[in-house]
């Protein structure tokens, strides 16, 4: 299934063309409030099978309305927690050695996990819309990367288990501010840097795991005003999302709606008013963003 918000951030189901609004048809059926969020379809889908029968009969026999009559949201705009890994690929390892003039970048896979953080839900935003470039900063620059969705509560997984905790992947931007902000040196916390308003752009939808039969056999592509910028592939992972999620869950308890932006490959590029970036992930899909100067 691919899985959107719309609209009035209404649940929906993208088949080819077509959005089937089963967020509504969950609410008549009361197996939702009529006030539910997608953190709340994730878990009940998940967590009751006659849920998920229900809303794939919806997507068969119930009335669908254009998917390009509609406005999509971000997928999911309340997760419980937006865990983003740092680096994570060899090559953009070795791109941000020659930027920082040769200075130590972490590569241990335990060490480099613990270089995880924390970004906010209020820096959310969907396809379409508009990235806004602080004032502040001097250097904004983007990062296209794959990220999964946890559909159920997990503790201390192990590795074999973890992707049985996903509920699905869609496209996390993480837009990152490189300007020190009042200091000679970078020392602003990745939190802060990362956190602004419109930050984390997330689209176009969630495509459940069961439309991907691996998360680590994945291309990446993404373009800076109609011109190739990045070109990657997820087998390339320094650490693969079956051991972020077991290492994420021995720290903390990950909870339905979770997202966990897997790392950035090479690629990165400053954005300056007036771009446009358009991205896409193999069997997810794609996106378009723009970017403006905060007035």
């Amino acid at each position: 299934m691919k899985l959107c918000l719309y609209n009035s951030f209404q649940a929906g189901a993208v088949v080819e063309d077509q959005v089937y609004p089963v967020g509504d048809a969950l609410v008549r059926a009361e197996h939702l409030k009529h006030d539910y969020t997608m953190a709340d379809f994730i878990e009940k889908v998940t967590a009751y099978p006659e849920v998920r029968r229900f809303v794939l009969h919806w997507m068969k026999t119930g009335k669908s309305v254009p998917l390009n009559k509609v406005k999509l949201q971000a997928p999911i705009t309340n997760p419980p927690s937006i865990w983003a890994a740092a680096s994570n690929y060899k090559a953009h390892v070795e791109e941000m050695q020659a930027r920082t003039k040769g200075e130590t970048v972490v590569t241990d896979k335990e060490e480099l996990m613990a270089e995880f953080w924390l970004k906010t839900s209020a820096s959310i935003i969907g396809p379409g819309e508009t990235i806004i470039l602080p004032k502040v900063s001097q250097r904004v620059d983007f990062e296209t990367e794959l990220c999964a969705v946890i559909g159920k509560s997990a503790k201390r997984v192990s590795e074999e288990d973890a992707l049985d905790y996903v509920f699905g992947y869609t496209i996390c931007w993480d837009i990152s501010q490189r300007h020190p902000w009042g200091r000679e040196k970078p020392g602003n916390t990745r939190n802060i840097r990362k956190g602004f308003d419109t930050f984390t752009p997330l689209g176009p939808w969630i495509v459940t795991k069961d439309e991907i039969a691996d998360p680590q056999n994945l291309s990446i592509k993404a373009e800076l005003n109609g011109e190739l910028a990045m070109l990657a592939h997820t087998r390339d992972m320094i650490c693969t999302v079956r051991e972020q999620i077991r290492f994420l869950s021995s720290v903390t308890t990950l909870r339905p709606g979770d997202l966990i932006s897997t790392g950035t490959p090479e690629g990165v590029r400053m954005l300056k008013d007036g771009d446009r970036l358009k991205g896409s992930i193999e069997h997810i899909g794609e996106m378009e963003l723009f970017v403006r100067a905060e007035g």
